[in-house]
């Protein structure tokens, strides 16, 4: 074999070598995606609950409408990605999601212009929406775990820990804000069974967990710490919740610590890779 022929054979099999990682790469990375999109979709229908009771709390602020809308935006167009699941139960799992969505969406989109009009709702139909919206926790959950089945990729544990967080987080601003947002009186629930303090202490055991990893580097040292700082000063108002009802503050407190842990797994992702 002469030496250009070889340097062809070479560039070949470089060049071959090079395909087969980059479509390696994509199949890793393509679940990957799938399951931040689905995610970010989960927080962002929490989200636009939290927001509705917040509405309800401050006699109509448009603030909060906006953050509906851009909760209600957000979750539909990462539905929108999700269509093309390579698993079949995925996509089944999918086209159901996007069912209860749409149904979610139209009735929240109503109990606002109710609240636009009249300047108050009836309970029922509160109270059906907070169940819709866990009947779309719940589905999504199954989706997540499905899309992992399906491609055999797994979320690592400290970008899982991280997400679970986020949305334990939200759970806990949804169900304080309903809490102040009852009507005639009654407890209208939010988008998790357990308890206020449940949820109090799970989070801080797990930003506790989160702190003492070993894979932590001073980057995610510092959000962490930033994270402490911000929960440390709503924990007491959440677990004296009955006493002194301080809805805005958790709401806005809530909103930073979730970007934060954010942050955190975009922080891990880029360390794992």
């Amino acid at each position: 074999m002469t030496s250009q022929m070889l340097a062809i054979s070479l560039r070949t099999l470089f060049v071959s070598a090079l395909l087969l990682v980059s479509t390696l790469t994509q199949a890793a990375t393509a679940p990957a995606d799938s399951l931040l999109t689905l995610h970010q979709m989960r927080l962002d229908s929490q989200k636009s609950l939290s927001s509705f009771y917040m509405y309800n709390n401050m006699e109509g602020d448009q603030r909060y409408a906006q953050m509906i809308n851009e909760s209600l935006s957000n979750a539909s167009q990462a539905l929108a990605t999700l269509q093309d699941l390579s698993g079949d139960s995925s996509k089944a799992l999918s086209g159901q999601l996007v069912g209860l969505w749409n149904d979610y969406q139209n009735n929240l989109k109503n109990l606002v212009g109710t609240l636009k009009t009249q300047g108050y709702t009836d309970l029922q139909p509160v109270a059906d929406l907070a169940e819709q919206n866990q009947k779309i926790m719940a589905l999504s959950e199954e989706l997540y775990n499905k899309i992992q089945q399906e491609t055999g990729y797994s979320v690592p544990p400290l970008i899982q820990q991280s997400r679970k967080q986020s949305l334990l987080m939200q759970a806990i601003a949804v169900d304080y804000s309903s809490r102040s947002a009852s009507v005639g009186a009654t407890f209208m629930g939010g988008g998790d069974s357990r308890s206020m303090e449940e949820l109090v202490n799970e989070f801080a055991t797990t930003l506790k967990a989160l702190s003492q990893a070993p894979e932590n580097t001073a980057q995610t040292t510092k959000t962490l710490n930033n994270v402490g700082t911000k929960w440390h000063y709503i924990e007491k108002s959440l677990k004296n919740y009955n006493e002194n009802s301080v809805p805005f503050l958790v709401s806005k407190y809530s909103d930073s610590i979730i970007d934060e842990l954010e942050q955190l797994s975009s922080q891990y992702a880029a360390a794992s890779t």
